[in-house]
């Protein structure tokens, strides 16, 4: 097991470049970085990740993953598989053997593919063909538990299973199952077959029958509320995530991921002092 940070949990120390979050990455005691497309300029470009893998090794870093966002439901599904067939290039510029995609976030209400199992039949071969394509370069894919739509463990197991494919898995996101309602543990225990990549994240949950809590809350699928938080401060109860992914056998990256109203570096400080602890506790 190796720990990363993620790019996206730099919040606004971000606008400080590559560099500064390469840096710290390091002077934390991180073993990579993962990648999240549009957190600084030129992320997406070949070029660029060339430099900042050379740059990583100087540090003694690695570039775990790379994320991006994607909409196979409604978007042009040839533009979408050049897109992503082009960014699984990247992430092998990168140095990084893991591609994290997303598939939809949701019907706009048209009369079409209302239930998952009708958008399936259009994402999923897409994600075999941007998969196909990113295995003969030595690139993983995987689709994460993302967006609201795709986010409960069983629809992301019914994708995976429709996709039919050895490269194709899931980045198992620990809080994100939180904004489907569902309980991450559960969640976590049906994923870890076809767990390629980790996200270690935490959430505060309140009830939808309490009054709005204000800034820095948002709703669930079911109208529940929850504030992102430092990994093992709310009520994810990661450390019996962490414990289900280990003893399933998962020996991959796990990425910290942090959104909470803290500050950034002490949200990333503490998440991996969290994740190793809970780790090392199975």
């Amino acid at each position: 097991m190796k720990i990363c940070a993620s790019t996206y949990s730099f919040g606004h120390y971000g606008k400080n470049g590559i560099d500064y979050m390469t840096d710290k990455a390091a002077e934390l005691g991180f073993d990579g970085i993962e990648i999240v497309e549009g957190t600084f300029d030129g992320s997406g470009d070949v070029k660029t990740a060339e430099e900042v893998r050379e740059k990583c090794k100087e540090k003694g870093l690695v570039v775990a993953s790379l994320c991006t966002g994607a909409d196979l439901l409604y978007g042009d599904s040839a533009e979408q598989t050049k897109r992503l067939r082009a960014l699984a290039d990247t992430t092998a510029a990168y140095g990084a053997s893991v591609m994290r995609h997303d598939v939809c976030y949701g019907f706009r209400g048209e009369k079409t593919h209302r239930s998952y199992d009708d958008a399936i039949v259009k994402t999923a071969p897409i994600c075999r063909a941007v998969s196909e394509y990113a295995k003969s370069i030595g690139v993983v894919t995987c689709t994460e538990n993302h967006g609201f739509f795709s986010q409960d463990s069983s629809r992301v197991e019914k994708l995976i299973n429709a996709v039919g494919y050895d490269n194709f898995g899931a980045l198992v996101d620990i809080g994100n199952f939180m904004c489907a309602d569902e309980d991450p543990n559960y969640a976590v225990g049906v994923m870890c077959g076809y767990a390629r990549h980790v996200h270690a994240k935490d959430f505060y949950l309140k009830s939808g029958n309490v009054i709005d809590p204000g800034a820095g809350w948002f709703r669930t699928r079911a109208g529940n509320y929850l504030k992102g938080t430092i990994i093992g401060h709310g009520d994810a109860n990661a450390a019996q995530s962490l414990g289900i992914l280990k003893r399933s056998g998962y020996d991959g990256w796990i990425s910290v991921e942090f959104e909470g109203m803290e500050d950034n570096l002490t949200g990333l400080k503490l998440g991996l002092e969290n994740v190793k602890r809970f780790w090392e506790m199975f």
